[in-house]
This record gives structure tokens, C-alpha cells and sequence, in this order.
């Protein structure tokens, strides 16, 4: 099945549209922390953190981190939980280049490991993690359907899939905040930190057209997670994701 987000594009562009994700993100790797945080107003500190307590009753010793970026979400999550291990994915090699950096400065190259992936295609064995969890990169997948059933595999019997997605408010006043927001903040934001405009025109765009609450729990389902259940933060701006093998 294919759904509405899957063909919203960075570029717009013939390439397919990992390639074309894949090109935004190394564009705007030098900037992207600075820029994500200013967009996020710094709450999405709380969100990273507020999900990622949801795994200690797991105790996972080794986490798979997709769509990892820069590393933050590895680096919070080695913070909060101190598993074994944790590997980070994705594919922007321009960005994990940032997260290395991070990494290395804290000295945990020996907990926490990149490697260059497709989320639709890994590589690694059946049941290899404990959990896995993503930040704010469903929606950037070319086959979420094929993408969810990777996570599934090399899942372990019991573990947790948790991600965190960038939703649209459905009630005012901050449904009518949120399009003022990316109508005129976003834009200008992005000016301001002198990067590539299309890739903050791609975002709202993409939020929009992803399928979520219930409709995304429903998808889920479908990929034969279980025990399925969601949490909106800041009245619907943002929305956690949980499921397990």
C-alpha cells in the first residue's frame, strides 16, 4: 500500500525520494542542530526525553537508532537508559559525519556506533535489538510499510518500536498557531540561518500528508506490531508512537 507522504518530495524532482532526502539532509547537516532547535522553540528536548523514559521498563542493552541524524536521539538515549549498545543509522552520510563528531567528544565510540542504511533494506540479522527507536524520520521514508516490517525483523520477541513524529494540531487554538507557524515563522527562520528554503517548505508539506493517530496505529497493526498505543505532546504538535514485536 502506498501512502500520500511517501510521494511528497524534498525536490519534487524524477530521483527517487530517499535520494532526494538523502541530498536535503547532507545540504543542511552543518546547520542542523542550531536550526532544528530554533524551529522546535527547545521543546523537543522534553519530547526526546519523555519518550525515551518509556523504554526503561524494557531495559534494552542493545538499541537500534533509525534516521538517527546527528545523534541525538542515540546520545539521550545512552544518557537516560546506559544500554550496551547502541547503533545509529541512517542515510545522510553528511549527517552522521556531525553526530560522529559529537559522539567522539563525549567519548562513547564505544557504546555508540554509526553505520550508513536503508531503513527499507537493513542489513543486520533477525532479532538483533532489544528496541528501536526513531525521531521525527518516519515521514521520510520512501516505504514505510516495507521500512516497518525491517524493524519487525530484526526486533527481538517482546521488544519496543518507539518513535516520535511530527503531527497536525486538530483543534484550535493551536491548530490555527501551528499554521501561522509554518506559514511565516518557518520560512523566515530558515532565511536567517541561511539554509536551503525548500527543505523547510518540504517539512510542513510532509506533516501534513503523514498519516497519523490512529490511522498510523492502524499501519502498525497491519505490519504485525502489537500492543499499540500513542502520546500527543503540546496539544498535538507532536505525537509518540509505541508498538512491540
Amino acid at each position: 500500500m502506498s501512502y500520500k507522504v511517501e510521494h511528497v518530495n524534498p525536490y519534487n524532482g524524477k530521483d527517487p525520494k530517499n535520494e532526494q532526502v538523502k541530498k536535503m539532509f547532507n545540504e543542511i547537516a552543518p546547520r542542523y542542530d542550531k536550526l532544528n532547535g530554533a524551529l522546535s522553540l527547545g521543546i523537543d528536548n522534553y519530547w526526546r526525553s519523555d519518550a525515551l523514559r518509556e523504554l526503561r521498563q524494557y531495559r534494552p542493552r542493545h538499541i537500534l537508532d533509525i534516521a538517527t541524524g546527528t545523534g541525538d536521539f542515540a546520545l539521550l538515549a545512552q544518557k537516560l537508559l546506559h544500554p550496551e549498545k547502541i547503533t545509529a543509522v541512517d542515510i545522510s552520510e553528511g549527517m552522521m559525519a556531525v553526530g560522529k563528531k559529537k559522539v567522539a567528544a563525549k567519548g562513547l565510540n564505544h557504546i555508540i556506533t554509526f553505520a550508513h542504511e536503508d531503513c527499507a533494506a537493513l542489513t543486520f540479522s533477525d532479532e538483533s535489538f532489544d528496541a528501536v527507536t526513531i525521531a521525527f524520520g518516519v515521514r521520510n521514508f520512501e516505504e514505510i510499510d516495507r521500512s516497518f516490517q525491517e524493524v519487525r525483523r530484526v526486533l527481538r520477541p517482546g521488544g519496543l518500536f518507539l518513535f516520535l513524529e511530527l503531527t497536525t494540531p486538530e483543534r484550535n487554538p493551536m491548530k490555527s498557531l501551528y499554521k501561522s507557524y509554518t506559514r511565516y515563522v518557518m520560512p523566515m527562520l530558515s532565511d536567517l540561518f541561511h539554509t536551503e528554503r525548500k527543505a523547510y517548505e518540504y517539512l510542513p508539506e510532509s506533516i501534513a500528508a503523514f498519516p497519523q493517530g490512529r490511522e498510523m496505529m492502524l499501519i502498525l497493526k497491519k505490519n504485525g506490531f502489537r500492543n499499540i498505543r500513542l502520546r500527543r505532546y503540546t496539544l498535538g504538535v507532536t505525537t509518540l508512537y509505541m508498538a512491540e514485536k
